[in-house]
């Protein structure tokens, strides 16, 4: 049984749903605005995360290098503490002065790494704040929005069933290979040859091509590897 019935409704299942999916998210300038502004709100803590994920791992590396500092400080100062000669002292001061500024080499870059994590999290809880405030508000403007286009909220849940009902009755192989092309193809997995030509890239058809299509129906299109069929009143 041939598959291009199928994939003719199919295809005018997506090409219905974008036509939908692109008038709903075409929101008024207020929405619009809401959106933006909760999109930047989420990117921007989802960056947050990201560097607290990161400053977080080099704070743990610090605080080690930081203690293993500390340690030599402290056997350091105890050297000094239990020098007895001159020149025994004099070398415990200057090891003991060296440990120093290797432990203040690791604990100035850690407290400013503490600073920053701390700054981040401060941000971070006003961000959550204006998100649910942002997140509501929207809710609420969208919620209107979609009941003024209740007709289409409709057909779009019409078509997502019947979508669903078409890719079961197409099979996965073929399925796979229709939204391959659907996603590489800017939405058309299927067109038309008109005087020749592939409708979808334009390109001449060779004559055995089009031979082979008017005897199966439907081909492939040797450029865009689009699906080709007839015109409808061929």
């Amino acid at each position: 049984m041939s598959v291009l019935p199928i994939l003719q409704e199919l295809q005018s299942v997506h090409d219905n749903l974008a036509v939908i999916q692109r008038d709903l998210n075409n929101f008024p300038p207020e929405l619009a605005t809401l959106d933006a502004d909760l999109k930047t709100t989420q990117k921007r803590l989802s960056d947050i995360a990201k560097t607290l994920e990161a400053l977080e791992t080099k704070r743990q590396e610090m605080s080690k290098t930081l203690d293993q500092a500390q340690n030599l400080e402290d056997s350091a100062r105890t050297s000094v503490k239990a020098a007895k000669q001159k020149v025994q002292y004099a070398a415990a001061l200057r090891d003991l002065d060296a440990r120093e500024r290797e432990r203040n080499a690791v604990a100035r870059p850690m407290k400013e790494t503490e600073q920053r994590i701390e700054a981040l999290k401060a941000e971070s809880i006003e961000l959550e704040a204006k998100e649910i405030k942002l997140q509501g508000e929207f809710n609420d403007y969208h919620a209107t929005f979609l009941a003024e286009h209740e007709n289409q909220v409709v057909a779009e849940k019409r078509l997502t069933i019947r979508r669903a009902e078409l890719e079961q009755a197409l099979g996965s192989s073929e399925l796979n290979r229709f939204n391959r092309i659907l996603q590489q193809r800017q939405g058309k997995a299927l067109v038309a040859v008109e005087g020749g030509t592939c409708t979808g890239c334009r390109t001449k058809v060779r004559s055995m091509v089009l031979h082979q299509l008017k005897e199966t129906g439907m081909v492939s299109c040797e450029s865009c590897q689009r699906y080709l069929m007839q015109p409808a009143n061929s």
